[in-house]
Order: C-alpha cells, then sequence, then structure tokens
C-alpha cells in the first residue's frame, strides 16, 4: 500500500509539473476582424460580433496574461486587396492584456478571412520548428481567400517541435464542407467548421462560442493554464527569444 500510494504521489506530481511546464509555452492570439465581424449576433441581437469579441477580450485577457506570454494576429481591414490584411500586431510579450485589447478595440473588420495564412503567421512568429507553441484562433467563418487549413495544419504538424492550434468557432456559420464534423443546427448555424480540422490534427480544442460567455469560456480553456488546485499560474517570466 504505501508503495501504491507512493507511487500515485509522484504520478501526481508529474502531472503538476508538466501542466506548469505547460503554462510556460507562448501563444499567439490570432483575431477575426473580417467583414463579417460587424453582422449582429444570433437570437435577433442587434449587438455586432466584433462587440461581442472585444467584451470577451477585454474579460479574459487580465485574468490570463501571467499564465505564458502571449502576441496577437489579427485579419480582415487593411491592405490594397480584401485578403492582404494580415497583421502581426506583437509577438509573444509579458503582460500582454493592455497591448492586447487596446488593439482589438481599435480595429474597424472588413475585408475577407485568410485564417490560414494569418494562423501560419503566427506559428511562424512562434518559431516553431525550434520551441512548443499554443496558436488560439478565433474565427467566425471559415476560410475565403483560398487557403487550404488542413493540409496547413499537416505541414505545421510536421514541421513543429510541438505546435497546439486551438480553434473557437464563435457565432460561425455552418459549412456544408463541415458535415463530418457535425450537424447543421436549426437558423443555418453552427460551430462546426472546416478549419476545426486545424485543431483535431494538432491536438487542440475546437470549441463552439455563440454567446459572450461562451467565448469567455473557451478563451479561458484555451489562452489560460488550466492547473488542478492552483488559483493562479505563476507569471511568465522569460525573456524574449
Amino acid at each position: 500500500m504505501a508503495r501504491r500510494g507512493l507511487a500515485a504521489l509522484l504520478s501526481a506530481a508529474l502531472a503538476v509539473q508538466s501542466a506548469q511546464a505547460e503554462c510556460t509555452v507562448d501563444a499567439m492570439l490570432v483575431f477575426d476582424a473580417s467583414a463579417s465581424m460587424i453582422s449582429p449576433g444570433l437570437g435577433g441581437s442587434t449587438v455586432q460580433r466584433i462587440h461581442e469579441a472585444r467584451e470577451a477580450v477585454a474579460e479574459v485577457l487580465p485574468r490570463v496574461e501571467h499564465t505564458r506570454r502571449i502576441g496577437l494576429v489579427t485579419y480582415g481591414p487593411g491592405g490594397p486587396g480584401a485578403c492582404s490584411g494580415i497583421d502581426l500586431r506583437f509577438g509573444p510579450r509579458v503582460a500582454a492584456a493592455d497591448p492586447v485589447i487596446a488593439a482589438v478595440d481599435a480595429i474597424r473588420p472588413g475585408g475577407l478571412t485568410p485564417l490560414s495564412a494569418a494562423v501560419d503567421l503566427a506559428a511562424r512568429t512562434l518559431d516553431h520548428r525550434a520551441r512548443p507553441g499554443v496558436v488560439v484562433l478565433v474565427t467566425d467563418g471559415n476560410e475565403s481567400c483560398g487557403g487550404t487549413p488542413c493540409a496547413m495544419a499537416d505541414r505545421l504538424a510536421a514541421e513543429a517541435v510541438d505546435l497546439t492550434i486551438h480553434v473557437i468557432g464563435f457565432k460561425a456559420v455552418w459549412d456544408t464542407f463541415a458535415r463530418s464534423y457535425g450537424t447543421q443546427r436549426s437558423g443555418g448555424f453552427s460551430g462546426e467548421i472546416i478549419s476545426r480540422c486545424m485543431a483535431d490534427r494538432t491536438g487542440g480544442i475546437f470549441a463552439s462560442a455563440d454567446t459572450v460567455e461562451e467565448l469567455v469560456a473557451a478563451l479561458e480553456r484555451t489562452l489560460g493554464c488550466l492547473v488542478v488546485g492552483r488559483a493562479e499560474a505563476s507569471p511568465a517570466t522569460r525573456p524574449p527569444a
């Protein structure tokens, strides 16, 4: 019994140590600012999706900024073409809440959805070939700029030391090409979007969020650090690479 108890304690200690190590992994938030984000929400809501997404970001980032260094990529507005508005706002940094919130608040949605190229930029910013990293994609729709999210995820998974892509479908429109991931809901909406494959193929989480509360929960789960028995994670204090 003593040996079993010791083995259980060692196993638990290793699990906590592993979770704490995960807390030190840098993350990039990829934020959808395409034109569709000015559309209202579901259920007759007149509030634009961008306002609800900003609300969720403003609530979550101050709570998770101490768990890891976080950077930001946005896509949508700007540039000479509808697919050119991909912007690396900044790479992973300590105390990222204020700059992330400021950037998201200032952005004006426009353009299409080059999410594959935006996620690829985030992975390269993390230097995914050399070190572990996490990408969290928030999108309200599917790739619309000729990218191939599933093939890109396969390539990144093959190249990376340890890259995890989490995908949050925020009020995402259902796509007929995503039938293998679920069925259409009433009203024609579903978080089951084809870009879910990026999470499936890198061991990430796919979360569907139709409300601010659900988006908050999904962001906390993917950007934060879930360590059993700890109220707060240790500050991310590693110096920039």
